[in-house]
C-alpha cells in the first residue's frame, strides 16, 4: 500500500478522498530527527511551511529510495531543496494556485487596515480609548499600488486594487514587459520611487539579505505603506522599525516573518505594523482546493508509474 505522510495536516475531504482510493494517510508531525527516520518508510509526504525538506531529510529517505514524491501544500517551496531531492530522484512540486485568491483577500484586508488603523483602533478601544480625532485616515481610490512580482497572488491584487479604483503598477524580476488590463509595467526603481501601497509577491531571495532595505526604503515616498504577505526575510525587520518611528512609513502589514513564529518585540508591540500569523492561505476555499489539488497530484504520478 503506498503510503501518504503528511507532516503538517491537510484538509480533512482530501484525507478522505485519498484513504476512499486505498492510500494509508498519517496525519503527524515529527521534529527533525525523527523525521529522517519517518521518511524511510513512505512514498509521499506532503508538507506545508512548517516543514523544512532539506538535506539532512532528503539523505535519509534516500537510504531506503521509498520516498518518490513531495508536495507542498501551497504556493512556494523555499522550505524544501528542490535541486537536490530531484537528483536523488524524488519528485518536488506544489499547489500554486490554489490560494491565490485568499492570500490577495489577505493583502487587501491588511491595506484597509492600515489605511483606517483598523487593527489598532479596534486594540486601544478594548483598552477603554475613543481616539476618533487620532485616526484620520486614508482613502483607497487613487493611489498607487505597486506590487513587487506579478504572479498568480499579485494578479489577483491587482484585480481587487482596480476596482477600488487605485492605480496598479507592477515589476518583474525579469524586466519582462506584458500588457496587462489592470496594471502597467515598470522598472523596479520607479515602483519603489512613485508607489503609495507597495506590496511584496515573490519569493525568498538567494542573491541578496533583503529585498527592501535601509536603501531601498530611503528611495521611497514619504509615508509610504509597506505589505508582505509572501516571504519572510524580504524586508529588513530593523530598517523597517526606523522607518516607521521617524515617519518615512506610515504604516505596514505582515503576514510573514523572518523568524516564525517572530519573537522580534520590536515588530510585535509596534502600533503602526498590522500583523497576522502567516494565514495568507488560511481559508476554508483555499484549504478546500489545496487538498483537492494535492489529490490529483498523487493520483497523476501514481497513474503513471
Amino acid at each position: 500500500m503506498i503510503r501518504i505522510l503528511a507532516t503538517d495536516g491537510m484538509e480533512a475531504s482530501a484525507v478522505d478522498k485519498l484513504k476512499s482510493l486505498g492510500y494509508e494517510v498519517i496525519e503527524k508531525f515529527y521534529e527533525p530527527e525523527e523525521l529522517k527516520t519517518a521518511v524511510k518508510d513512505v512514498d509521499v509526504m506532503v508538507v506545508r511551511s512548517a516543514t523544512k525538506v532539506k538535506k539532512d531529510i532528503i539523505d535519509a529517505a534516500a537510504e531506503t529510495g521509498r520516498l518518490k514524491l513531495v508536495i507542498r501544500g501551497g504556493v512556494g517551496i523555499d522550505n524544501i531543496d528542490k535541486p537536490y531531492a530531484e537528483e536523488k530522484g524524488i519528485k518536488v512540486t506544489n499547489t500554486p494556485a490554489a490560494s491565490s485568491a485568499s492570500v490577495a483577500e489577505l493583502t487587501i484586508g491588511h491595506m484597509f487596515s492600515m489605511a483606517r488603523f483598523i487593527g489598532i483602533a479596534n486594540a486601544t478601544m478594548r483598552n477603554g480609548e475613543w481616539n476618533k480625532k487620532k485616526y484620520e485616515g486614508i482613502e483607497l481610490a487613487g493611489k498607487t499600488l505597486g506590487l513587487i512580482g506579478f504572479g498568480r497572488i499579485a494578479k489577483e491584487v491587482a484585480k481587487r486594487a482596480e476596482v477600488l479604483g487605485m492605480n496598479v503598477v507592477y515589476n518583474k524580476r525579469s524586466g519582462a514587459e506584458a500588457e496587462e488590463e489592470t496594471a502597467r509595467f515598470v522598472d523596479l526603481e520607479t515602483l519603489i520611487k512613485n508607489s503609495d501601497f507597495i506590496s511584496l509577491h515573490i519569493p525568498k531571495q538567494k542573491d541578496k539579505d533583503y529585498l527592501i532595505g535601509k536603501d531601498e526604503i530611503e528611495m521611497m515616498k514619504d509615508g509610504v505603506f509597506l505589505i508582505n504577505t509572501a516571504r519572510g526575510g524580504l524586508i529588513d525587520e530593523d530598517a523597517l522599525v526606523e522607518a516607521l518611528d521617524s515617519g518615512k512609513v506610515s504604516a505596514a502589514a505582515l503576514d510573514v516573518f523572518k523568524e516564525e513564529p517572530t519573537k522580534n518585540e520590536k515588530i510585535t508591540k509596534h502600533a503602526k505594523i498590522s500583523m497576522t500569523p502567516h494565514i495568507g492561505a488560511a481559508t476554508k476555499e483555499a484549504q478546500t482546493r489545496i487538498g483537492g489539488e494535492i489529490v490529483q497530484i498523487i493520483e497523476d504520478f501514481f497513474s503513471k508509474e
